[in-house]
């Protein structure tokens, strides 16, 4: 399993500038990532490579301007797939593109990817949909027109395994958001957790573990059983049982 996970919301402030600070995300991925090691980038949608090399670069020049540099970077996707064994364990960091969480699914499912990273033992690095897919059951909250109202859409898909944890990413910007008519959370996210939990976390937060520990840094929110409660603020850590 990896040495260590992180699991963000989103790491990035502004254009051009250096990756969010906050938490201590630089500090732990600083020292989680040094000039030698050779980074993976996995794609969310495979078949869109505009999309795939502008994340890419984004998060690439964003963590060199953080002072955080590779040796080598690669991305994976439709076009070396057939290479993911190879490329996986020839990895130091796995970063998991952020995107539409059921297209990522497929491909992770597509390249077997749960099953690639069993013996990994670098860093994987999360974003926004890339972590929601590394649980073991993942929470595919509906994001695109009509998917809060198809019958068929699948909301629950079986993930990386590298947490039991269904995070819910950029909760400031999507907690009063309405789709297809329905108040995303009240009437859609609130009544698919009951018997289960959710924790939706803002950018800048992250889960991070260690093998040993596992914890949210930063503000967070866990929704239960039709509930909803914060239970970690900027700058504070809140243990989870691993």
């Amino acid at each position: 399993m990896a040495k260590e996970v992180f699991l963000i919301s989103s790491p990035f402030t502004e254009p051009g500038k250096p990756l969010n600070e906050s938490n201590k995300f630089v500090e732990r991925l600083s020292k989680a990532v040094n000039a030698d090691s050779k980074a993976l980038m996995i794609a969310s949608d495979p078949a869109n490579t505009e999309f795939t090399e502008g994340f890419s670069f984004a998060v690439r020049t964003t963590m060199e301007l953080s002072g955080i540099a590779f040796s080598d970077y690669t991305i994976l996707d439709n076009r070396n797939k057939k290479q993911a064994a190879k490329l996986t364990a020839g990895s130091d960091l796995i970063i998991l593109a952020g995107g539409h969480v059921p297209t990522q699914n497929s491909f992770f499912e597509e390249i077997k990817l749960r099953e690639l990273i069993k013996d990994f033992s670098g860093t994987i690095l999360g974003i926004s949909a890339g972590s929601m897919n590394s649980a073991d059951v993942v929470y595919a909250q509906p994001e695109n027109e009509g998917e809060a109202i198809d019958p068929n859409f699948k909301k629950f898909l079986k993930g990386l395994g590298l947490t039991k944890v269904m995070l819910i990413p950029h909760y400031q910007d999507i907690k009063d958001r309405v789709l297809d008519g329905k108040k995303l959370f009240e009437e859609v996210t609130y009544p698919d957790s009951a018997g289960r939990q959710f924790i939706a976390i803002c950018d800048g937060s992250y889960l991070y573990s260690d093998g040993i520990t596992e914890k949210i840094c930063g503000e967070a929110y866990l929704i239960a059983d039709g509930t909803i409660k914060k239970i970690c603020e900027l700058g504070e850590e809140y243990s989870l049982p691993i």
